[in-house]
């Protein structure tokens, strides 16, 4: 993954319990649907059971088209061959697509679209364009998998609501993106350190890292906004979800809450006492992180679960790379320590005028199985919404095992947000932290501009504003 193709929201708006995600224009047109409509599946054509609970037709072939991206279209050719596996005679044709919305537009315009897709990728479908097309995937999660388990009562909390839309589960996002603070836990115990919970112990670490000729963070130019995403977990979690309501609904005061302030001074106290390897708006975001993993110049490094892969070929040996929680500003936070920012992707949908819903629906209820997804595990190194198919060794990664370990503890106190990505700011906000990472401005400097950045976008009448609730 590069900088370009994650700026942190990941696509989706997973919300925990305490968060369920409410979708509403506020401002300009949203796109019209193809031709055609949706619910025009037929009824079932097979036998109803819970080996086939959709009613599948015997015999019948699937057709399913893969976003081909960073995790290779592998993982569902494995499922197709337990799908073949489990209904003898049957078919999971499976195709690759690197431009999902080029591929297929065409297709849902000619009302033979195919029965499961990945609309991922940056040129995916739009869901506006498509929503009244596509199937709820409601009696998918309502199924038993393949080893007897009703898959709802499978999956992690908060996963299901990016691809809820108006009450409609409309896509069940596969992979799960866990953003942590990341170090190496060997390095840490060798010097006797341990990991500190608020911005006052951060600091106080920071001060016997730097007697050791360390620094508590590196950072470079075209990654300097996985701090505003560490700023931003740490705020919602002090002061609690009217922090990430403010920043989605783009409110004239939102970088001004007093959680996220206290999140900035906090940052800016580190700064000022040199606790961040200088140069970094000038080091190239790879080459950074490599003098955190590999050269250790480094204690901490925010960013999401791809950093392990990202690294890999630059990370020390025994490193032994390991997440946890972001800081609070205090013992008192709103949401608990635990609470973390994860968010879901790779949105499988089913079209209700695909030639064969029911098979669509059957793939996506084997994926959803414990092998499957515990394939996706191993050879991804990054866990689905799918609990309990990671093992307790990671499959020797702990950056893994760290990752299953963040979201059992965090429970339902999961949340994630997409105004970055949904509004294009990234650009923009990266000059304005490397700025204040270089310690050339302050608090007030980076507050105010970050506020322009939003001002600009709320408005802007020209630009579709999305209300979240």
């Amino acid at each position: 993954m590069n900088v370009q193709q994650q700026s942190f929201a990941r696509r989706g708006f997973l919300r925990g319990a305490l968060a369920a995600a409410v979708l509403v224009p506020l401002a300009g047109s949203v796109a019209s649907c193809a031709a055609g409509g949706g619910g025009g599946s037929t009824g079932p054509t097979g036998t109803v059971s819970d080996a086939n609970p959709f009613g599948m037709a015997d015999k019948s072939t699937v057709d399913a088209v893969i976003f081909k991206g960073g995790y290779g279209i592998d993982y569902v050719d494995f499922a197709g061959k337990a799908f073949e596996s489990a209904h003898s005679g049957s078919t999971a044709k499976i195709a690759p697509s690197t431009d999902i919305a080029q591929e297929l537009q065409p297709r849902f315009v000619g009302g033979n679209p195919p029965d499961l897709i990945d609309n991922s990728g940056a040129k995916a479908i739009g869901f506006s364009a498509i929503l009244p097309q596509l199937e709820d995937l409601t009696s998918v999660i309502n199924a038993k998998n393949l080893e007897g388990k009703v898959i709802k009562d499978t999956l992690y909390g908060g996963v299901l609501a990016p691809g809820t839309f108006d009450g409609k589960l409309a896509a069940l996002n596969y992979v799960l993106t866990v953003y942590a603070m990341w170090y190496s836990d060997s390095f840490l115990k060798d010097n006797g350190w341990t990991v500190p919970k608020t911005w006052d112990d951060m600091y106080a670490l920071g001060e016997q890292a730097k007697a050791k000729g360390k620094y508590l963070f590196v950072w470079g130019k075209e990654a300097a906004t996985y701090y505003q995403e560490m700023a931003i977990a740490s705020a919602i979690k002090e002061g609690g979800h009217d922090v990430r309501l403010g920043l989605e609904n783009l409110k004239a005061d939102a970088w001004s809450h007093p959680a996220i302030q206290s999140v900035f001074k906090a940052l800016d106290k580190i700064v000022k006492a040199g606790h961040f390897k200088p140069g970094g708006s000038g080091t190239q975001f790879t080459a950074a992180q490599a003098q955190w993993s590999n050269a250790q110049e480094a204690v901490f490094y925010p960013s999401g679960s791809w950093i392990e892969n990202e690294m890999k070929d630059q990370t020390k040996s025994g490193f032994k790379m390991t997440g946890v929680p972001i800081p609070t500003v205090t013992s008192g936070s709103k949401l608990p320590y635990e609470a973390m920012h994860s968010a879901s992707g790779e949105p499988f949908i089913v079209p209700s005028q695909g030639k064969n819903v029911a098979g669509g629906k059957e793939l996506l209820r084997v994926m959803l199985s414990k092998d499957a997804a515990t394939n996706f595990a191993k050879t991804k190194l990054a866990p689905t919404i799918v609990k309990d198919t990671v093992p307790a060794d990671g499959f020797g990664s702990t950056a893994l095992v760290s990752q299953t370990t963040l979201l059992n503890a965090a429970g339902s106190n999961i949340f994630t947000w997409n105004f970055v990505d949904l509004y294009g700011m990234n650009k923009d906000q990266l000059v304005v932290w490397n700025t204040f990472l270089d310690g050339k401005s302050d608090v007030a400097t980076l507050t105010s501009a970050l506020q322009k950045i939003t001002d600009k976008v709320r408005n802007d009448s020209s630009v579709t504003k999305i209300e979240v609730k």
